[in-house]
C-alpha cells in the first residue's frame, strides 16, 4: 500500500454511498424483460430513454454526418487527427444556440465563453480546480445529487458546506438557510468560495423561482463569492413554470460589466436534455476571460472527441430537427411523469410536487418503521432486495429528513414503468396487511392480559374475603 498514492487508497470517492450500492445490485441482477423477469428494475437512473427514435430518424435522414462526409466525401482522415482542445468552432457555435434555444431565447451566448468538458462531471470539477483551493468549501443546497461528492471534492479536496432546505416549502432555498451554513463554514474554520446550485434541481425535479435566484445572486455579491449554475435539465422542464437561467436574471438585474457579472458560471451537458451520456459532451460557460482560459487548458485532460463534435454540430445546426425535438421530448417526459405519478398514487405514496427532470422525489416518510435514517435504510433495503426495485435513499443526497426517495422514470419502456409500480403497489399492500394483522393481534393479547388481569383481582379479593 505504501507504494501508491494518498489518493489511490483514500476512501473519499463517494463510492460507498447506497446511491452507488443501489446500482451495484442491479448489475448483479438487472431486470430483462425475457431474459431475467424477476430481476432488480433500474429506477436510480437519470437517464433519458424517451426520444431516442427522433435522434434515430434524424441520423437515417443525414447519413453523410453520421458517415463523417461532407458534401458526400468521406472527411474521416480530418476527424481523426489531432483537434486542439478548443473546440470545433462550429461545434461551439451550434451548441451555444441550443442553450439559447432551450432557454426560450430570452438569453444569448458567447462561444468565445464556452469550454467543452466531457460532460458535466468534468466540467463541474474543472470550476472546483479554477475557482477553490484544497480545504475551501462550496454550500450546496439539500438535498443535492449523490455524484458531487465525487465530483466535486474527490480530487480537488475542496469541502461541500450543506445548506439546509426542508418540506416546510417543498425544499427551496431561504436566506436564513444560506446564512446558516456560510456561518457552519467559518465555525468549521472553511474559507466559503461560492455556492453550487442544480436548475431544474437533481433530485426535486423542480426549476428555481425568481425570488430563489436572486436571493443568491445578492447573497453571492454580499459575500463576494462565486455562484455556479449547474442547468444541466434545462431543457427537460416540461410543466409550469417555465426555466429560469440565472443568466436570464443576471442581464434583467443589469449586472453586465460588474464584478458579480464575472463571478457567475454556468454547467451544461447534452446527457439530459438530448438523452446522450456515452457521448460525453459537457460546457463550462463563464464570463471571466481568466476562468475561461484556465479552463480551457485543464480540458485538455478531457476532450471531447472531433467526430463526436462534428456528428452533433451538424445534428443542433438543424433547426427544424432541434425546434420539433425539444417539443417532443417535453411532451414525452409530462406523459411519462403523469404515468409514475398515478402508479405512486395507486400505493398511497404522494410526490413533491415536479415540473422538470427524469425524476420524482418521492414521500415514503409514512412506510417507514420510526421516524429515522435507520428505518430509512431498512425501507430501502426491502424496496431493492424484496421488491426489486433500484431507488435512491434521501440519505444519500443529504436530504435533512428521513423518508424521501429519489424515483427516476424516463430509462425505460412503459411496460417496465407499468411492472415497477405494481411490484411497489404489492409490496406496500402487503405491508399493510402484515401492519393491520400485527395491530390485530396485539389487540386481543391486550384483551387477554386485560381479562387476566380483571380475574386474578377477583380471586385475590374472594380470598381476602
Amino acid at each position: 500500500m505504501k507504494l501508491l498514492s494518498r489518493k489511490a487508497t483514500c476512501n473519499s470517492h463517494g463510492q460507498g454511498s447506497s446511491y452507488f450500492l443501489g446500482w451495484q445490485e442491479y448489475e448483479k441482477n438487472p431486470y430483462d424483460e425475457v431474459k431475467n423477469p424477476k430481476g432488480i428494475i433500474q429506477m436510480g437512473l437519470a437517464e433519458n430513454q424517451l426520444s431516442f427514435v427522433l435522434l434515430e430518424s434524424w441520423l437515417a435522414e443525414n447519413p453523410d454526418a453520421a458517415g463523417f462526409k461532407r458534401d458526400g466525401q468521406s472527411i474521416f482522415r480530418e476527424l481523426a487527427l489531432f483537434q486542439d482542445y478548443h473546440g470545433l468552432p462550429a461545434f461551439k457555435q451550434a451548441l451555444v444556440e441550443f442553450m439559447s434555444e432551450v432557454r426560450g431565447n430570452k438569453v444569448t451566448f458567447d462561444p468565445s465563453n464556452l469550454v467543452l468538458a466531457a460532460g458535466a462531471t468534468s466540467a463541474n470539477e474543472t470550476l472546483m480546480f479554477c475557482l477553490a483551493e484544497p480545504g475551501e468549501a462550496f454550500l450546496l443546497p439539500t438535498p443535492y445529487y449523490p455524484g458531487f461528492d465525487r465530483d466535486l471534492k474527490w480530487r480537488t479536496e475542496v469541502e461541500i458546506v450543506p445548506i439546509q432546505c426542508t418540506s416546510s416549502n417543498s425544499f427551496q432555498i431561504t436566506e436564513t438557510a444560506l446564512e446558516d451554513a456560510y456561518q457552519l463554514a467559518q465555525k468549521r474554520n472553511l474559507k466559503v468560495k461560492g455556492v453550487l446550485v442544480t436548475n431544474p434541481s437533481n433530485p426535486l425535479g423542480t426549476t428555481m423561482t425568481r425570488a430563489e435566484l436572486k436571493l443568491l445572486l445578492n447573497f453571492i455579491s454580499v459575500k463576494n463569492i462565486h455562484l455556479i449554475s449547474d442547468e444541466i435539465y434545462s431543457g427537460t422542464v416540461f410543466s409550469s413554470p417555465g426555466f429560469i437561467s440565472i443568466m436570464e436574471i443576471l442581464k434583467e438585474s443589469n449586472c453586465e460589466n460588474t464584478e458579480v457579472w464575472n463571478r457567475v458560471h454556468i454547467v451544461y451537458s447534452l446527457s439530459k436534455d438530448l438523452g446522450l451520456p456515452g457521448f460525453r459532451v459537457g460546457a463550462i460557460y463563464s464570463n471571466d476571460d481568466m476562468v475561461v482560459a484556465a479552463a480551457t487548458k485543464m480540458s485538455s485532460f478531457g476532450l471531447v472527441s472531433s467526430q463526436t463534435q462534428y456528428l452533433l454540430s451538424a445534428m443542433l445546426s438543424d433547426k427544424q430537427f432541434t425546434k420539433n425535438y425539444i417539443s417532443e421530448n417535453q411532451k414525452r417526459l409530462k406523459q411519462r411523469h403523469k404515468k409514475l405519478v398515478s402508479g405512486l398514487e395507486k400505493s398511497g405514496i404522494s410526490c413533491l410536487k415536479s415540473n422538470a427532470g427524469l425524476f420524482c422525489w418521492v414521500d415514503m416518510r409514512h412506510l417507514l418503521s420510526s421516524k429515522t435514517f435507520e428505518a430509512e435504510m431498512e425501507l430501502w433495503k426491502k424496496i431493492v432486495y424484496d421488491v426489486k426495485l433500484n431507488i435512491s435513499p434521501g440519505s444519500s443526497c443529504h436530504c435533512s429528513e428521513p423518508g424521501w426517495f429519489r424515483v427516476c422514470f424516463a430509462n425505460m419502456s412503459e411496460e417496465t414503468l407499468k411492472l415497477s409500480m405494481q411490484r411497489l403497489k404489492a409490496f406496500v399492500d402487503s405491508a399493510a396487511t402484515t401492519n393491520q394483522s400485527n395491530k390485530i393481534s396485539r389487540r386481543k393479547s391486550l384483551i387477554k392480559w386485560v381479562f387476566r388481569l380483571s380475574f386474578d383481582d377477583r380471586e385475590t379479593i374472594h380470598g381476602d374475603r
